[in-house]
């Protein structure tokens, strides 16, 4: 037994040091950091880092650009923009009750869930529909404002699907992709019942978060988010662990950096180069890109809060989130990946519906 356990925590430290093999080309990091910070420098030009802020949500759309044909690229960001929108909107609508709020993130959690598995919808999956929604349900309500927050999110959208089209018409000539294989589908109760899971646990995250009177409620489900994304049980263990250590580390590193009092316009330079270390990192070794994450967060925070912010108090909340956050996701993982549960909801669900139709 003790010589399984030094295997397993021998094999956990090699992996912890090991960069995977990506096949992702670097224009991806770099277009992600130009639909992010580009809506960012023209906030701060304006004097509206605010606007900025939520227009650089937006450009996040372009991580969802496919390497298939100019067609096929246009259809799922044009589709997955909607996504984003409608993500923004359900959150910020329904903002101004926390339990209606976690409830209604739950349900769409679920949808969102489903309608990803159903058509194969390529990493990073549900994860940013989920996450705008998170973080729209956590705005103070504020009626009048909701078509403008909206219409800046759908701007970023915007931005980003011209610079798709810009960057796909230069690469498919140079290097024209065939359609790629999407992988097969998921069954149908499987992915109703992980559908039910995402949005259940989603929706307690969110709800831990309001009831806990944290700053930043939403970060919870995001963390819950992302460690339920793991493939399978091992993996969800490995990404808890990854996150709770890269946020460790990244939170050492924002709290030396908030100590220089950088200007707004180093800040958002910052936040561009730290997106682009993201995703060069995010799809080779979780953990650092968590450090980078973590940076990355501390600084919009300081940025949509303005000057005078406690850096110990920021550093300490974003913390807590992730822990929280990791822990629940641990918990939802373990079911979204445990077989006897699956078999037996798809049972149970058969019977329901063989009664449903017998009436």
């Amino acid at each position: 037994m003790l010589a399984q356990v030094k295997d397993i925590l021998q094999r956990e430290a090699r992996l912890f040091f090991q960069l995977k093999k990506s096949e992702r080309l670097w224009h991806i990091p770099v277009l992600a950091s130009v639909c992010t910070g580009l809506p960012l420098l023209i906030g701060y030009y304006l004097g509206r880092l605010d606007y900025g802020t939520l227009a650089c949500l937006g450009g996040l759309v372009i991580l969802y650009m496919p390497s298939t044909t100019l067609e096929n690229r246009m259809l799922t960001l044009l589709v997955c923009a909607f996504g984003f929108i409608m993500s923004f909107a359900v959150g910020i609508v329904f903002s101004f009750n926390h339990y209606l709020s976690a409830a209604v993130l739950g349900v769409y959690a679920f949808g969102v869930n489903w309608l990803t598995n159903y058509f194969r919808l390529s990493p990073p999956g549900n994860f940013f529909f989920i996450m705008i929604a998170s973080m729209a349900s956590c705005m103070p309500f504020d009626l009048l404002a909701i078509p403008t927050k909206v219409g800046l999110l759908a701007l970023g959208t915007m931005g980003g699907v011209i610079f798709a089209m810009l960057y796909s018409l230069y690469i498919v000539r140079q290097h024209p992709d065939k359609m790629r294989d999407p992988g097969q589908r998921k069954r149908h109760y499987t992915n109703i019942t992980e559908s039910v899971i995402m949005g259940v646990f989603i929706a307690i995250s969110l709800l831990v978060g309001h009831v806990s009177g944290l700053d930043n409620p939403y970060w919870i489900p995001i963390s819950c988010l992302a460690i339920m994304q793991g493939l399978n049980v091992v993996q969800v263990g490995q990404r808890s662990f990854h996150r709770i250590v890269g946020t460790f580390i990244g939170m050492g590193f924002s709290w030396l950096l908030l100590q220089l009092n950088l200007s707004t316009l180093q800040i958002c330079i910052s936040i561009i180069v730290l997106q682009f270390i993201i995703e060069i990192l995010v799809v080779r070794h979780y953990a650092l890109a968590v450090i980078f994450i973590t940076l990355l967060t501390v600084f919009l925070v300081e940025l949509s809060r303005g000057a005078g912010i406690d850096p110990n108090r920021v550093i300490a909340s974003r913390f807590l989130d992730i822990f929280i956050g990791s822990l629940i996701g641990v918990v939802g993982g373990w079911l979204l990946h445990n077989q006897k549960l699956h078999q037996k909801a798809e049972r149970q669900l058969r019977k329901t519906r063989v009664a449903i139709l017998r009436k």
